[in-house]
């Protein structure tokens, strides 16, 4: 960046300002240009970008961009979630007929938020700095991972770059990029692991960089397990590199990774103030046929079924005999909304039962460091009970004889269900490898909610748990009912500016720009 002329300045500005030429040195100096002195200070003009990151992983608010960012697409794919309003006369998102507008949200807000302020960041204190520099790294690949799960090229390596800029890299090269910037955070924050820089802008650990670096293991391991149905051999050696790093990996809730933001949690406007979101059919069929005490701190019980825990399957067009969307809100806004626990708690990004589920996937496929798969398993469970302040977690463990139960709609019976499994609890060593994994994806499932995007992506890669289909796939033939959608197109915003870009990320998706073509991971082929 060119200094401005001082002389210039002073020939334009002096007469009809007032201002003297000494004035102007502090304008005429790069804003980047800070002495170490100043950053030793407070370092706010780097720490003020933090935020702003920690709070659009997803965006907390306005509540209506996380609703388009994420409630309104992962949130119901995953089957945690249904909206009782079928917006737009049932052709939306949830139906498979795609609201275009919609879906920019979930493109544009961690670009401008989190991309944006990262290379801000990234530009002040890569080379001085490099523990500031670290996190911004392991916050950019959580957001930007959940990013290419949705879309699979995305616009990576290649941001901030004037001359590539709209350049999309590959799902496989994104990945290979994650995994990179996880070993540059995690060299750099061991080099100096006790330092207490990032105290002040921490949003999830105070500061403590330990955590950070179990943070980065832990993102490490589950991206491994991402893609290694595609490309094992990296897989094992990112998944093992997770689980031999010296601090390890999340193992206690205490670990887990939330952020705590003096914002109202985004749900919280979603379900009580405009009651557009309700307890999905599948979470139902699940919690209540395995008789899961946490189906109580998830979701609370009807209000027109006393007693009852309700939800409403997925994708419900408007309905025979309703002749608006609000009548038929009318008769399904008394069905389950989420427990308050849920709604006003830190917003969770990944927890330590997710950990130790994902451990015990890596026992399974012989990754070295990975210890049992059976002990991890059961850990998973008990440390979800433990997390949600749950009892009875020994005699679910050790239930060999429940199963999801079938599916009522007490309002319209032509929306029944069978239930899709009859996988049980308990660990049974004699099951194959393919029972054992339906048994930690479903639990895993189960202790991840209400993260919406992380549960789609792993239903999209291992097709567990099963889930209902939609009642009205609106797709038009793109989207097969049974298989389900499997990514969302890229987004008009993308479409309008970058238009060469999107064409060769189509090339590099490997099938048409719809929501039926499988990502790079989702190799639709067997578990095992």
């Amino acid at each position: 960046m060119k200094k401005i002329s001082k002389l210039l300045i002073c020939l334009l500005v002096i007469g009809s300002v007032g201002i003297s030429c000494s004035d102007l040195e502090e304008i005429n100096n790069n804003p980047r240009d800070i002495t170490a002195g100043q950053l030793e200070v407070d370092f706010q003009h780097v720490g003020s970008k933090y935020k702003p990151i920690f709070e659009s992983i997803y965006q907390y608010t306005p509540a209506w961009s996380y609703q388009l960012q994420q409630n309104l697409n992962a949130d119901v794919y995953s089957g945690y979630m249904t909206n009782p309003r079928p917006f737009v006369a049932g052709a939306n998102n949830t139906t498979y007929n795609l609201v275009s507008g919609w879906n920019n949200f979930i493109w544009s807000v961690p670009y401008s938020n989190v991309m944006n302020n990262v290379k801000s960041i990234s530009d002040l204190t890569q080379e001085d700095f490099p523990t500031l520099h670290a996190v911004a790294l392991i916050l950019k690949v959580e957001a930007m991972h959940r990013v290419s799960d949705v879309f699979g090229p995305i616009v990576y390596t290649n941001f901030g770059d004037i001359e590539n800029a709209g350049v999309y890299d590959s799902q496989q090269a994104a990945y290979n990029a994650f995994f990179a910037d996880l070993d540059t955070a995690v060299a750099n924050l061991m080099a100096d692991i006790d330092s207490e820089r990032f105290a002040a802008f921490d949003l999830s650990y105070g500061g403590n960089y330990t955590n950070w670096v179990k943070v980065a293991n832990s993102l490490r391991l589950r991206l491994a397990i991402r893609i290694s149905k595609v490309d094992p051999a990296k897989a094992k050696l990112e998944g093992e590199k997770a689980l031999s790093q010296s601090l390890g990996v999340m193992a206690v809730n205490a670990d887990s990774f939330f952020v705590n933001s003096a914002l109202d949690h985004p749900l919280s406007v979603i379900d009580n103030s405009w009651g557009d979101i309700r307890m999905n059919a599948s979470m139902e069929s699940i919690l209540v046929g395995y008789d899961d005490s946490r189906i109580g701190n998830y979701f609370d019980t009807s209000v027109d079924y006393a007693g009852e825990y309700k939800g409403i399957r997925n994708g419900l067009p408007l309905l025979s005999g309703y002749t608006d969307e609000l009548a038929q809100k009318e008769d399904y806004i008394g069905f389950s909304t989420m427990n308050e626990s849920v709604k006003t708690s830190s917003v969770q990004l990944m927890t330590a039962a997710e950990v130790h589920f994902l451990k015990a996937e890596a026992a399974l496929r012989g990754w070295s460091g990975a210890g049992d798969a059976q002990t991890n398993y059961e850990m998973g469970i008990t440390t979800s009970f433990e997390q949600r302040g749950a009892s009875g977690a020994a005699a679910y463990i050790a239930d060999a004889t429940s199963t999801p139960a079938d599916y009522v709609d007490p309002v319209t019976p032509s929306n029944n269900a069978t239930a899709l499994s009859n996988v049980t609890i308990a660990w049974n060593a004699a099951d194959t490898n393919e029972i054992k994994l339906e048994k930690i994806i479903t639990q895993k499932w189960i202790a991840m909610f209400p993260e919406g995007q992380e549960a789609w992506s792993e239903f999209r890669r291992t097709g567990y748990p099963k889930i209902f289909p939609v009642v009205s796939n609106q797709s038009g033939g793109i989207v097969d009912t049974n298989t389900q959608i499997r990514r969302i197109p890229f987004v008009d915003s993308e479409l309008s500016t970058n238009a060469s870009g999107v064409a060769a990320a189509v090339s590099l998706l490997g099938g048409p720009d719809n929501a039926g073509t499988r990502l790079w991971w989702d190799t639709g082929g067997p578990n095992f």
